[in-house]
């Protein structure tokens, strides 16, 4: 049985419009768990009365993202979870798309799959997986790099975001779950895929299976419009700041080949440090 883990913290409509998608579903042999860490919006009360279905756990508010999700996989777990998938609740599948990303796993059990993603707004793809070049610090935007008639099937990539990531058992057994410990919040996800891939599990992108995603409410797009220097400050070392040096320094010292990992480690402080102020 594949069980969707889905953190949540306040944003009551995004999660309310989540659960709906998922109950829209073509195939429906899946279970989700709820981790709310504890919402303040009635988020509470409304998965009770309108999705009694759904597993909850409760938080206290210091989960943030890793430690959440690892809170609902050890849930899901001991309810006899076979597959997992992890979700943010600001996104929106599209009916089809629990049954397309079985259709793959079924046929790729050890692979760990992604989803293509699409702007809610316009129905435009906007992220679909990339391939990182760590000689450079380069990344290669699969959409950007594959023709149209390319975009179905599966595709190989470095790593993959966190929403709508489909992660088999063996997986969890082999590597075990997010590092909460050392990434809290951001990158546990592309760390965690990475680590997997350098286990040999294969990662890709399943372009056949969409889901739809607000670019614009991103905790880093938030923040790089509001600029300040306290905005840089919690960019460069709060929990939720994208440019975090810390989990950087973690995420780059466990992923990046040895030899590369001088060039990436300068390349990639130095972005940070000026990328606030240019995007």
């Amino acid at each position: 049985m594949l069980y969707i883990v889905i953190p949540v913290f306040n944003r009551l409509k995004y999660t309310r419009e989540c659960l709906q998608s998922l109950r829209a579903q073509t195939r429906t042999d899946f279970r989700v768990v709820v981790v709310d860490d504890g919402s303040t919006d009635g988020t509470d009360r409304m998965l009770a009365q309108e999705f009694p279905e759904v597993a909850v756990v409760t938080g206290n508010g210091n989960l943030f993202w890793t430690a959440g999700v690892n809170a609902g996989i050890r849930h899901a777990l001991t309810l006899g979870a076979t597959r997992i998938m992890t979700m943010n609740n600001d996104v929106l599948v599209l009916p089809d798309f629990v049954e397309r990303m079985l259709f793959w796993a079924e046929k790729h059990p050890r692979a760990v799959l992604g989803a293509l993603e699409l702007d809610v707004a316009t129905g435009q793809p906007v992220y679909g997986g990339e391939r990182l070049d760590w000689r450079t610090n380069t990344r290669h935007d699969l959409l950007t790099e594959l023709d149209a008639a390319d975009h179905h099937g599966l595709h190989p990539v470095t790593y993959l975001p966190g929403r709508g990531l489909l992660i088999p058992l063996e997986v969890i057994a082999k590597i075990g779950l997010f590092d909460e410990k050392r990434l809290p919040h951001y990158l546990a996800d592309f760390d965690y895929t990475s680590v997997a891939r350098l286990h040999g599990f294969p990662v890709y992108c399943n372009y056949d299976a969409r889901l739809s995603t607000y670019p614009d409410e991103s905790g880093q797009e938030q923040t790089r419009r509001r600029r300040s220097v306290k905005g840089y400050f919690q960019h460069l070392f709060g929990i939720r700041g994208g440019g975090n040096l810390r989990n950087f320094t973690h995420f780059t010292l466990k992923n990046c080949p040895p030899r590369y990992m001088p060039y990436y480690l300068l390349n990639g402080y130095a972005r940070r440090l000026v990328g606030y102020f240019l995007h």
